[in-house]
């Protein structure tokens, strides 16, 4: 079992079906559920739950104000409202999605490949040059709503790579699960086990 301080970050599965996590004060109950035949994630889904959503984004919000960046940069989808709720909350005018394929109105887009562990499939990242050209030369916080191997923040890092001269100076995410992503400019709310064998 491995552990960082008092935080055990895998946990031996036994059958359980809920995971009981804080939230930076709030207690939330989390269905445990398989992904792979020996292993298994306490389940966290910001969609469709405005409270929470917006409860997370102003503790979030609060951990990142003080970060030097100029543009935050999120995937599609999952973390949608997380990143519309943190802007909301710091005043900023707008934030940048890199979307799952691309779409008809995008010109020259630009794209990579992402694996997720919650995603059988391996998918697309892509964004509009008119975006691109909107983050080239700045410094952007990458977002996402939980970070486990990393895989979806290195995919943008490639996706940023191919646009160009631009600084990623921090992470955010409200759970970070797993210690695959041990990245000492991660902001986040709390550690998320996973549940082996």
């Amino acid at each position: 079992m491995k552990s960082e301080g008092d935080i055990y970050m895998e946990i031996k599965y036994t059958g359980q079906e809920f995971y009981d996590i804080d939230l930076a004060g709030r207690t939330e109950r989390l269905i445990i559920a398989p992904v792979h035949p020996t292993l298994h994630i306490a389940s966290f889904v910001l969609l469709g739950d405005t409270e929470l959503t917006n409860y997370c984004a102003k503790v979030l919000a609060d951990k990142i104000k003080d970060v030097d960046y100029d543009y935050i940069v999120v995937p599609e989808a999952k973390v949608l409202p997380l990143a519309q709720s943190v802007c909301t909350q710091l005043g900023e005018k707008d934030f940048v999605v890199f979307r799952k394929g691309k779409k008809a109105y995008m010109l020259d887009a630009i794209e990579t490949e992402v694996k997720s562990i919650t995603t059988a499939a391996v998918q697309k990242m892509v964004v509009d040059i008119r975006d691109a050209e909107k983050i080239r030369g700045k410094k952007v916080l990458l977002m996402d709503d939980v970070v486990s191997t990393g895989g979806t923040f290195k995919a943008m890092e490639v996706l940023l790579e191919k646009i160009g001269d631009i600084e990623v100076v921090g992470y955010a995410a409200v759970l970070r699960e797993g210690t695959d992503f041990p990245n000492d400019k991660l902001y986040y709310l709390n550690e998320l086990p996973i549940f082996v064998g």
